[in-house]
């Protein structure tokens, strides 16, 4: 018995899956199952899943020799996703199956040893390979990670026997959760500073760090942040989405519309934060992308591992290199932070004195490092509230209120940039775009004189300034929006 053909399948590499041509070859010679073109580990064990998975579908292995090769060879195969390509290309090689039902097919899944069609992580980029491909999607009927997409078919099975009518399953995309219940800001009693600053974080997309003592509320206030952000776009869903699907993460919250909020431990790794492993997964922000990070305990987080997040807030992504090449995942998202500000955590505590020495604050708060935060927009000091306002005081603001403001800047600056086409993200269409007057303009470069602050600083304050003035829907920057920016922008203590 001897016989060859070729069947569609793809491998994930970074936030895509590229198309792979699974080259079956069964002839005479010394019997045995060999893989070929740059396949790791698990797509080796496939050959023992494979042959179990056939026999238990009610099919024959072949006594023959068996080559299996994954074309183009120049790029590494990873993954369980190859398994029901090479069985089926075994089944059409033999003879077991006609070819006429794997033509114009992609196929991907895993195979259990009883002949299951298991899902696997990253179906959706599969699924948007086989658009691109002008092929349909055959994979577990399961579907888990797919989404609806225009102009792909869909068809699933739930077992390797399938093949032997022909008959696949309707595959049913996931949808998001019917209701979702965010945490509300009213929930938190004073700290109308901090909600304040919040609110102009999300209406401009500016990063923020939160210092200040044990329990005076610093993550409480950042894990409402995405009750006041908008709602995900339909083009934000997908891009979000298959982000989250090649990392095996729920996309249900996001397919509602909800943005990303990931809050890693301070004890998380470089691969774990910025992305990377054998095979290389997308990091906490890269799944954080059009949404939050929030990094609490700042200070806690290894330096080496801190200071990799000073590309990707620039550039909005983060470029992977490896021996095999590289790998970009996107990475644009809203850092929010939280820190004591020493060891101890009480410096400038007005109700507990701090125990730790001048050199240890120093140190400790340096463990951030200066230019990690010359790009956090918002520096802002939460201080602990009396128990007589926790008490007694009723409800504070509603996210509901400081959700309106966000979306009317986010309008206005929308409306401000489609009007000035020549303006983009550069520093000096961010200066521009603030219209300062001959007096504000004196009086800014005489404060950042005096705080020595850097270029990057200097845009970054004008950008804050920029965002107030869209909330109140303002052409120009005035004087009083230049200083509410200064004063989030120096804090004493915190650093500038």
């Amino acid at each position: 018995m001897s016989g060859r053909c070729v069947i569609k399948c793809a491998v994930l590499r970074g936030v895509e899956a590229l198309p792979v041509d699974v080259e079956v070859s069964v002839g005479n010679g010394i019997p045995g199952f060999c893989v070929v073109g740059m396949a790791d580990a698990a797509v080796q064990e496939s050959r023992e899943r494979v042959k179990a998975a056939i026999k238990a579908a009610g099919f024959s292995m072949p006594p023959d020799r068996v080559v299996v090769n994954l074309a183009p060879s120049s790029v590494k195969k990873t993954g369980s996703g190859f398994d029901l390509a090479i069985a089926v290309g075994i089944l059409v090689s033999t003879d077991q199956i006609p070819p006429a039902v794997t033509r114009g097919s992609l196929f991907v899944g895993e195979l259990s040893l009883n002949g299951e069609v298991r899902s696997i992580a990253g179906l959706l980029a599969y699924a948007l390979c086989a658009r691109s491909e002008g092929l349909r999607l055959v994979c577990s009927s399961e579907g888990r990670g797919l989404v609806p997409i225009e102009g792909l078919e869909v068809l699933g099975m739930g077992s390797l026997a399938s093949m032997r009518t022909g008959c696949f399953e309707d595959v049913v995309p996931m949808s998001g959760p019917g209701a979702f219940e965010a945490l509300d800001f009213a929930d938190i009693a004073g700290n109308d500073m901090a909600k304040r600053a919040l609110q102009i974080a999300a209406a401009g997309r500016h990063g923020v760090l939160m210092m200040g003592p044990p329990g005076s509320g610093k993550t409480m206030l950042a894990s409402r942040i995405p009750s006041i952000l908008p709602p995900l776009t339909e083009d934000e869903k997908l891009h979000v989405a298959l982000i989250h699907s090649i990392a095996g993460e729920d996309v249900r919250p996001i397919l509602a519309g909800i943005r990303p909020f990931r809050a890693p431990h301070h004890s998380a790794t470089a691969a774990g934060l910025i992305g990377g492993g054998s095979p290389i997964r997308p990091g906490e922000i890269s799944l954080a992308h059009n949404g939050v990070l929030f990094l609490d305990e700042l200070a806690e987080v290894r330096p080496s591992v801190l200071q990799q997040l000073r590309q990707p807030l620039e550039d909005g992504r983060v470029c992977l290199t490896r021996a095999d090449g590289n790998v970009t995942f996107p990475a644009d998202f809203m850092l929010v932070a939280a820190s004591n500000p020493c060891p101890c955590g009480y410096f400038g505590d007005p109700e507990r004195q701090c125990t730790c020495t001048v050199a240890a604050i120093r140190s400790y708060q340096n463990r951030i490092g200066g230019p990690l935060m010359d790009r956090i927009d918002i520096h802002i000091d939460v201080r602990r509230l009396p128990p007589s306002e926790i008490v007694f005081a009723g409800h504070g603001t509603s996210s509901k209120e400081l959700r309106e403001d966000v979306l009317k800047a986010r309008e206005y600056s929308a409306w401000r940039r489609a009007r000035d086409e020549d303006l983009g993200l550069e520093a000096d269409d961010v200066v521009s775009s603030c219209r300062l007057d001959e007096k504000d303009k004196e009086y800014f470069v005489d404060v950042a004189r005096a705080h020595s602050m850097s270029g990057r600083g200097i845009v970054r304050a004008l950008s804050i300034a920029r965002t107030i003035a869209d909330m109140c829907e303002k052409e120009r920057v005035g004087a009083d929006e230049l200083y509410e920016a200064l004063e989030f922008r120096l804090r004493e203590g915190v650093g500038r």
